[in-house]
């Protein structure tokens, strides 16, 4: 028998060569993510309407190679395919999002009762595979009709998702338990209204998403306002819809990682990480903006209401977060902000997208850090992967080690995090399937299946061989 949550030292079974390995708590999810505008295709068929992401891929200059996701890896038409390979892989869970304009084509009015079948369909395809379906109903496919009335820095555009939230509750939740209202605020905030400059190997890039707008510092404050009110008031609709949901976020944690584990520097990265996430995850689970961020913002500070904030922080029955690397490596500083930040070096190991370097403790101290400030009642680690150099050998595989060790490392620091009492229910490897990766296109392979873009054929690559052992025998190998 598999120990609860609350374990230790006993967190161990032998495998069949007498060995030992960690194991999970019993009910610990393994699972895969996906995006709708990344796999799905068929932009246009049964009614949906366009979304922001169908608009934005078609602007020359702004797709890598002038990739679109007008057919992505066609999983509207093969998801009966997807899902056998799903349950093939062994998969426990599956995170998928929701196209709000394949519901609500216009943003608003009459739902189109084609894009609910299906994703009625889908979930019913998983319950009967045995693989739990976690809805997202936001990963950043903003109906084209909404961004033409101001998007996001419409308070309208919160509304409106509130709604959507609803519709998706009443139709989905007889069958689907848990649901992440948006993913990625900080970055679809940032990134879609002004752009963000990340160093890679020493140099500034800027990256940026959909709608792909120059906003001001206090336009963008005002947008992420109405993020995080979307999803209080998602939540607030849903469970007057649906009572019993298990409903949270699923955002981005930038965390601060102690560069060497002393009392100082975790006390640093504590401050560090809950400045790194004050606009988003901090207000939703406190219920209010920092005294030091509406301070540092000042006349940039967003407008808001009491009964604002009185939404942002409905009660929620877990939190999900992304995390591939920390936002910086941490120390102790004497100085106001109470922490500094330590570059990687030019050399640090890095994983296939440029952007990412190979810092697997992220995902102990992430979840640690996130429990020890909000205390939330659970954590689900929603998307960690990484970008490989994946090529088929001539007999037909994809050996991907490197994505392997990977697993193995940031799975490792996972299990430290459980097995000192951080209640992390579940894990969502990015990505079930290679797809277009926003701006950057087909050529940067997450999946643990391969896909060939030309042919559509579905390859399990050495991950995907790996995560099925480890799901089977819900522990490290």
């Amino acid at each position: 028998m598999i120990n609860k949550i609350h374990f230790k030292s006993k967190n161990l079974t032998s495998n069949a060569g007498g060995s030992t390995l960690p194991t999970f708590p019993e009910r610990f999810f393994w699972g895969i993510a996906t995006a709708a505008y990344q796999i799905e295709g068929s932009p246009d068929a049964d009614g949906k309407g366009k979304s922001i992401w169908d608009t934005y891929a078609h602007i020359p200059g702004k797709m890598k190679n002038g990739d679109t996701g007008d057919v992505a890896i066609d999983h509207y038409r093969r998801y009966k395919d997807d899902v056998t390979v799903m349950r093939e892989m062994g998969v426990k869970a599956y995170r998928f999002s929701i196209s709000w304009p394949r519901i609500f084509p216009n943003g608003v009015g009459e739902p189109n009762p084609k894009g609910v079948d299906f994703y009625s369909r889908l979930v019913d395809e998983l319950l009967q595979a045995g693989i739990e379906p976690f809805g997202t109903l936001y990963h950043w496919d903003l109906p084209q009709a909404l961004q033409d009335k101001g998007g996001w820095q419409s308070r309208d555009t919160a509304q409106a998702f509130a709604d959507y939230a609803s519709l998706i509750a009443g139709q989905l939740g007889d069958r689907v338990k848990h649901f992440f209202t948006l993913n990625e605020l900080q970055n679809f905030v940032d990134m879609g209204h002004r752009g963000t400059v990340i160093k890679v190997q020493g140099k500034d890039v800027r990256i940026e998403l959909a709608p792909g707008l120059q906003l001001s510092t206090a336009q963008v404050n005002q947008v992420s306002h109405h993020a995080v009110l979307a999803h209080g008031l998602a939540v607030q609709a849903m469970r007057a819809t649906r009572p019993g949901l298990l409903l949270g976020p699923a955002d981005v944690l930038f965390t601060g990682v102690p560069i060497i584990d002393t009392p100082a520097n975790v006390r640093a990265a504590e401050i560090a990480t809950r400045t790194y996430n004050e606009r988003f995850l901090d207000v939703m689970l406190t219920g209010r903006y920092s005294d030091a961020y509406l301070q540092a913002a000042g006349p940039d500070s967003p407008k808001f209401t009491e009964a604002d904030l009185s939404a942002i922080g409905s009660p929620l029955d877990f939190v999900g977060v992304n995390i591939y690397i920390p936002k910086s490596y941490v120390e102790a500083s004497e100085d106001a902000k109470g922490f500094r930040e330590v570059p990687t070096s030019l050399t640090h190991p890095k994983m296939g997208s440029p952007w990412h370097s190979f810092i697997p403790e992220v995902l102990y101290w992430g979840p640690r850090l996130m429990n020890s400030l909000w205390k939330p009642k659970a954590i689900y680690i929603t998307e960690n992967g990484c970008a490989a150099n994946d090529v088929l050998t001539p007999e037909g595989r994809v050996l991907d080690t490197d994505r392997v060790m990977y697993l193995r490392a940031v799975m490792s620091n996972l299990h430290r995090a459980i097995s000192e009492g951080v209640p992390v229910k579940g894990n969502f490897i990015w990505s079930a399937f290679d797809n277009l990766e926003w701006t950057g296109g087909f050529g940067t392979r997450f999946g643990l299946v391969h896909i060939d873009f030309k042919t559509q054929k579905r390859t399990p690559k050495l991950s995907a061989a790996w995560f099925k052992e480890a799901s089977r025998r819900n522990g490290i190998v």
